[in-house]
């Protein structure tokens, strides 16, 4: 059975495509592996290899380490020894219950692994080629993108990307990014890594690239085509927790929140309301500078 992974660049979507997947039943949603900070990353027990970058590069060249490590991942292997030699706080020992138990229920009623993990979209087409997972990347509009990092604060720092020779012979469409090293401009760089990140999807096989805005729109038959794809079942049951979710009433500006075991929660919302003011807080200006530089 197929393992499903869903990417795309931070802050596009991935957790509520991931819980909106996970809510059929028949997948267990594993929160952000290749994450470098902790948590939800470095944790052996869901994932026992060392990340060491953000958006971690992951080829043929260098798998020796990563693919028995995803391969227990996506079979549903908890490395329960491994996370207690890394990981004791009391939050952790929670998390490791939490995984742990997931893992081996999830064995036992044949279900699938779901992979959400921002981090892995550059490696995407390693994914579906080695792993042989169902990959759905989400992009969300620039100017929506880079006003979501504007107003969290978010700035992304090019030489986690440089510095990794494969993922540079791999995707020559990094090399543009070399200016912006040092800048200060967190528009430009969002923009930049927006641009990028497009370019590199539209070449990867075997990767079925969604509108974060199309899904956010008109969410039943939107996630309808996602199971198709996944090879998931459509039921009532799916279905309608989906409608309760997307259409909630919390508003856009508390979709998601820093709660329970998972650091990158997602709460019900209305989905079309998230996108009513999605270019708040950027300048019309801005706004005209991130379309231009995004241009593909």
């Amino acid at each position: 059975m197929s393992p499903v992974l869903v990417t795309g660049l931070p802050r596009s979507g991935t957790s509520w495509t991931g819980k909106m997947l996970a809510a059929g039943g028949d997948l267990v949603y594993v929160n952000e592996p290749l994450n470098p900070q902790h948590p939800p990353g470095r944790c052996p027990g869901v994932l026992d290899a060392r990340v060491t970058h953000r958006f971690q590069y992951i080829c043929d060249d260098n798998a020796a380490g990563w693919l028995p490590a995803f391969r227990d991942t996506v079979a549903l292997r908890y490395r329960w020894l491994a996370e207690l030699r890394a990981n004791r706080s009391p939050y952790d020992l929670a998390r490791l219950l939490r995984y742990g138990t997931a893992f081996a229920y999830g064995r036992l009623t044949g279900r699938r692994a779901l992979l959400d993990d921002p981090f892995a979209v550059l490696s995407a087409g390693w994914f579906a080629r080695r792993l042989g997972c169902r990959v759905i990347a989400l992009v969300r509009d620039p100017v929506s993108f880079v006003a979501s990092w504007q107003r969290l604060g978010w700035t992304v720092y090019f030489h986690e990307l440089l510095e990794q020779p494969l993922l540079v012979r791999d995707h020559p469409e990094l090399l543009e990014l070399r200016s912006l090293v040092g800048s200060q401009d967190r528009v430009a760089k969002a923009a930049a890594l927006w641009r990028a990140t497009r370019l590199i999807l539209a070449g990867t096989p075997d990767v079925l690239v969604t509108s974060y805005e199309s899904l956010a729109a008109d969410p039943l038959p939107g996630f309808q085509r996602l199971y198709a794809y996944a090879g998931l079942p459509w039921t009532p049951a799916a279905a309608r927790r989906i409608a309760r979710a997307c259409t909630g009433a919390a508003t856009a500006g508390t979709g998601f929140a820093w709660t329970g075991l998972s650091r990158t929660a997602y709460r019900p919302m209305d989905s079309r309301q998230a996108l009513t003011d999605a270019s708040r807080g950027l300048s019309q200006e801005d706004i005209t500078r991130v379309q231009t530089l995004t241009a593909i």
